[in-house]
């Protein structure tokens, strides 16, 4: 007969009861281990598919292109000799999605900033929720809004830059022609990321720990040193994250450049003048013209375009990495 003390009522002892709590506690353990072992593993398996599927649908058109696919600017699949290339397109792509980035990020962490540590209550939920909601607006809605009604705006803008910093090539003569250019297109872009990096950096800001804003303070230092000693340098790694992220949805979007550019197939650093393309843009609105070969030429586009964003999700990667072990003084 065991000595264990048994429970009123006839219960489990004790210890019996915590053995049976530690077996439960192992086995969802192994359970929840398990299943989050196989989510990453189906990730990678997904991710793998996509690219094993767009070099399979490239290859044969590929292998009939009688250009450079790198390097050459036309594409013309369904020319009697196709001739085609990705350079013009990656060159479009990479150019506006850099410029919005430059546009949002700036505006996008001052207002994360002011949610967070300088506005009021009421006002910070107020302001937090219509940047919300500025996220949730469909990709079409700001295409149409960026041809229906900035271009005209953007225009003399475009003029003005050209007047004042014509000597950059950047902002180089176009002829007198400004609107549907690479600049429109990266202006929309930019009012499209900066709800997700603001909302993103909002909350990143919010889980710096009190006592390091309240140190700042203890010292001496003014709202702004605070902000630049104790709540950016913590926030550096989440606010890469949420800047990469920004800049993937730049890459991919396709609805709202297509809507906007006047698309062409020249490299030029203007961005001022009309015209310019992005690898998304073009598939959208060739898809459904193309032939066999002229789908193959857009899919091993759309390669590219899965290549140059998971390049920049691995960098980005890899300053998260560095920027957290800089935090850990390791």
């Amino acid at each position: 007969m065991s000595d264990a003390p048994v429970l009123a009522g006839g219960g489990l002892t004790p210890l019996s009861a915590s053995q049976d709590s530690a077996t439960g506690g192992r086995l969802g353990d192994k359970v929840f281990r398990g299943l989050a072992g196989s989510a990453g593993v189906t990730l990678l398996v997904i991710i793998g598919g996509i690219g094993v599927f767009l070099v399979a649908q490239a290859i044969p058109a590929l292998r009939d292109d009688s250009a450079s696919f790198l390097t050459t600017r036309e594409f013309l699949p369904e020319a009697d000799v196709p001739l085609f290339g990705v350079a013009a397109l990656a060159f479009g792509t990479v150019l506006s999605s850099l410029l919005a980035l430059l546009m949002a990020v700036p505006v996008a962490l001052g207002v994360a900033l002011f949610i967070t540590q300088v506005a009021p209550r009421r006002v910070a939920a107020v302001l937090g929720n219509l940047v919300d909601l500025l996220a949730a607006v469909p990709s079409v809605v700001y295409g149409l809004w960026g041809v229906a009604y900035l271009n005209a705006k953007v225009v003399p803008v475009s003029s003005g830059l050209h007047a004042a910093f014509g000597w950059i090539p950047l902002f180089g003569d176009t002829g007198g022609r400004y609107g549907r250019s690479l600049f429109l297109a990266s202006v929309v872009l930019a009012i499209m990321i900066l709800p997700i990096v603001a909302a993103l950096s909002r909350e990143i800001f919010l889980q710096v720990p009190i006592g390091n804003r309240e140190a700042a303070y203890a010292l001496g230092a003014t709202r702004w040193e605070m902000i630049r000693t104790a709540v950016l340098p913590f926030s550096r790694p989440g606010v890469t994250a949420a800047v990469m992220l920004g800049l993937g949805r730049a890459l991919g979007e396709t609805i709202a450049v297509a809507l906007v550019l006047l698309s062409n197939y020249e490299i030029s650093a203007k961005v001022l003048g009309p015209g310019g393309n992005t690898i998304a843009a073009n598939i959208a609105t060739k898809f459904g013209e193309y032939g066999p070969t002229g789908r193959g030429a857009l899919i091993a586009s759309g390669l590219v375009l899965f290549v140059i964003t998971f390049v920049v999700n691995l960098a980005a990667r890899g300053v998260i990495y560095r920027s957290a072990r800089r935090l850990a003084g390791t």
